[in-house]
Parts: C-alpha cells; sequence; structure tokens
C-alpha cells in the first residue's frame, strides 16, 4: 500500500465507524417510539457526526464515508476504480467495527439497547409507522441519491471551499 493512499483509508474507516457508532448509538440509546424529538435527537447526532468528520478528514480523503458517496463519486469520474474499492472497503470495516464496538459497549439485547425494533411501530404523533425492508430500501435509495448530488455538488466540485461539510451534514 503506498504512503499516499493508507491516510485516506484511515480516514475512511475512522469517518464510517464514527457515523456508525454515533449515529446508530444515538437511536440505542434515544430507542424506539420516541415521536418526533427522538427522530429529531438522531438526525442531528449523524448529521453533526457526519460534518465534524467531514471537516476533520474531507482534505484527507474527501471525507466520503459512505459506499454511496464513493460510488456517485467514482461515477463523476473524480475518483479511480481501485481508490474507490479501497474506500468502499475501508468503508464496510469502519461501519463493521463501529458496530461491533456500540453492540459491545451497549452490551446488546441484555440491556435492552441497540434492539433493532426502531422501525416497528414508530410513534410519529398520532400515527405510527412499520417500515418495511423493501420500503427501507427505497428511503436510502433516494436519500442516499440527494446525499450524493450535494457532495458532488458541493465538495467535488469545490463550489461551497471549505464550508461544503456543512452542506453535506
Amino acid at each position: 500500500m503506498s504512503d499516499r493512499i493508507a491516510p485516506k483509508l484511515l480516514a475512511e474507516f475512522i469517518g464510517t465507524f464514527a457515523f456508525v457508532f454515533i449515529g446508530a448509538g444515538t437511536a440505542a440509546v434515544v430507542g424506539e417510539g420516541v415521536g418526533m424529538p427522538g427522530i429529531v435527537a438522531i438526525a442531528f447526532a449523524r448529521g453533526l457526526a457526519i460534518m465534524a468528520f467531514a471537516f476533520a478528514y474531507g482534505s484527507v480523503s474527501g471525507g466520503h464515508f459512505n459506499p454511496a458517496v464513493t460510488v456517485g463519486v467514482l461515477a463523476a469520474g473524480a475518483v479511480g476504480v481501485g481508490e474507490a474499492i479501497g474506500y468502499i472497503v475501508s468503508q464496510f470495516i469502519g461501519g463493521i467495527v463501529g458496530a461491533l464496538f456500540l453492540s459491545a459497549v451497549l452490551g446488546g439485547a441484555e440491556t435492552g439497547l441497540g434492539t433493532p425494533a426502531l422501525a416497528q411501530n414508530l410513534a410519529l404523533g398520532a400515527t405510527t409507522l412499520t417500515i418495511t425492508p423493501a420500503a427501507g430500501f427505497m428511503i436510502e435509495a433516494v436519500l442516499g441519491f440527494f446525499l450524493v448530488t450535494v457532495v458532488l455538488g458541493t465538495a467535488v466540485a469545490g463550489r461551497a471551499g471549505n464550508v461544503a461539510p456543512l452542506a453535506i451534514e
């Protein structure tokens, strides 16, 4: 591995680890059935984590922290195939390690934290919502598209300069 790519892969690992650990950790701690205030808290935690790590590591690796972003940047021709594969592998490993570390810290099902019930009968005001795997996939696809277009239009195109992470957040 070249001395040039190693810091980029490490930055992607750390950023993705943090994104999963902070985002999923907030969701696990806030818990299920929290309604709109909990959803807002989770969204802020995830957004602020991405923004902070994009500021910290954006100049090193571009601050993708998400395979969808890396694929979008690859499709735009702003990164090569080999580098994109390295980024995606680092992101997957960072995400898995972040989830495993979170599970170890929270104690998993024994504590009641970290259980995967957030999308079952989620209370939103007077309405409850259950998100199926198919609906979850479609939501992630649309939101991933939005994220990638913002990253490409701000950070990759250089239109937002040093404040690109604010737009991405």
